[in-house]
């Protein structure tokens, strides 16, 4: 197989970049058929926002949990939970729950 350097066009910036024969060779060790669609420049660029990104915003923070104020069913104590009770089911503080229910027990 001759491998030589190609020009490719970036879909990003469509800016021209090379494909250069080490390159490919390493795509071809990986198993990759495609050529890449993006410059150097901006898979870095993509790789980087795909890392930061975490909220739904994509500026990497998540939203503080909706909590619910509930009353435990076993201490009385007033505590939050971070899930809507449903009427006629129990609801537990942490040490509460913990008693009930043994770390093996959770999944």
């Amino acid at each position: 197989m001759d491998l030589e350097d190609k020009t490719l066009q970036c879909v990003e910036c469509n800016e021209s970049f090379t494909f250069t024969i080490s390159e490919q060779e390493f795509f071809a060790s990986r198993g990759y058929t495609n050529e890449p669609k993006r410059c150097s420049t901006c898979r870095e660029a993509r790789q980087n926002r795909s890392r930061s990104s975490g909220g739904e915003d994509g500026s990497g923070y998540r939203a503080p949990r909706e909590m619910f104020p509930v009353v435990c069913a076993s201490c009385g104590k007033d505590t939050e939970v971070p899930f809507m009770p449903r009427q006629g089911r129990p609801v537990y503080c942490n040490d509460c729950y913990s008693r009930i229910k043994p770390v093996s027990d959770r999944r």
